[in-house]
């Protein structure tokens, strides 16, 4: 008999035990939940600490859709208060109580007329970004001017450029370039009768001025651009409303950039 056969078969058997000790890995998932948590709960606070209450209202409604919501409880800002012209069936309709309109059929007569409308808008939007040939000035004019169809109608920025501001920064008096643009928004304007509204924006100033001047420079720009705008041939009676907002709404990061200073010109869209 060989010596291999001779030998004794020994068998060892190992004993693994996995996830014991500190070499488990389940506590790993319940940290990541854990900091998940307290990242979500930290985010919470500061929206709460961000916004407005008329904000916190409409991000309560939008997420209780089961909940019947009032009619006067629209989250958004500006003249609409968060409604829609074109989608009335997905925002709170502005009123005093009760529930919200139900959708338009597809052939409401409504419906016509803000498709119809918002074709009107962009039409007359290509109006004016559309007359820079007739002459230097208004080539010149139409780069400190942009276009927006939005909910609340047809907004025109009116804005400064760098070494060519829309006010003279001694005298406060308007210059040629928005007296032309005055003029050009007037002659495309006259082809509806929808109401305007006029708002002015500022740059912010150093905090060391005793005296802020914004609220009063944007209040009185939107004086003066009305009185261009009714010279240029606007009836007054259009005007529905004239708004300074100070500094309060930098359009860049850079609050004292001069971009910030700008005039928003809004042909309304028409009540229903």
């Amino acid at each position: 008999m060989s010596d291999n056969a001779a030998r004794p078969i020994i068998i060892k058997r190992k004993k693994v035990i996995s996830g014991g000790g500190h070499h488990g890995g389940a506590w790993k998932v319940a940290y990541a939940d854990f900091v998940t948590a307290m990242m979500a709960f930290f985010m919470l606070m500061w929206l709460l600490n961000a916004t407005t209450e008329k904000q916190r209202k409409g991000l309560a409604d939008y997420f209780a859709p089961t909940i019947a919501v009032a009619r006067v409880s629209g989250g958004g800002e500006g003249a609409f208060g968060g409604d829609s012209l074109t989608v009335q069936s997905r925002l709170p309709q502005s009123g005093q109580s009760g529930l919200p309109n139900l959708p338009l059929s597809p052939n409401h007569p409504d419906n016509a007329l803000a498709a119809e409308e918002q074709a009107k808008f962009l039409e007359l939007a290509t109006g004016i970004l559309g007359r820079g040939g007739d002459s230097l000035i208004k080539e010149m004019a139409l780069e400190h001017i942009i276009t927006d169809v939005t909910d609340e109608g047809l907004v025109v920025e009116i804005f400064d450029l760098e070494g060519a501001p829309l006010f003279d920064p001694v005298t406060g008096q308007p210059n040629a370039i928005l007296r032309e643009i005055c003029n050009m928004l007037v002659d495309v304007f006259s082809a509806v009768s929808n109401r305007i509204s006029v708002s002015s924006h500022s740059k912010a100033y150093p905090s060391v001025l005793i005296d802020n001047p914004a609220w009063d420079q944007t209040t009185t720009r939107t004086q003066i651009t009305r009185e261009l705008l009714e010279r240029s041939g606007l009836h007054p009676d259009r005007l529905e409303r004239l708004t300074g907002y100070g500094q309060s709404k930098p359009l860049l990061d850079d609050p004292m950039a001069a971009r910030n200073n700008r005039l928003e010109v809004t042909l309304l869209r028409a009540p229903r």
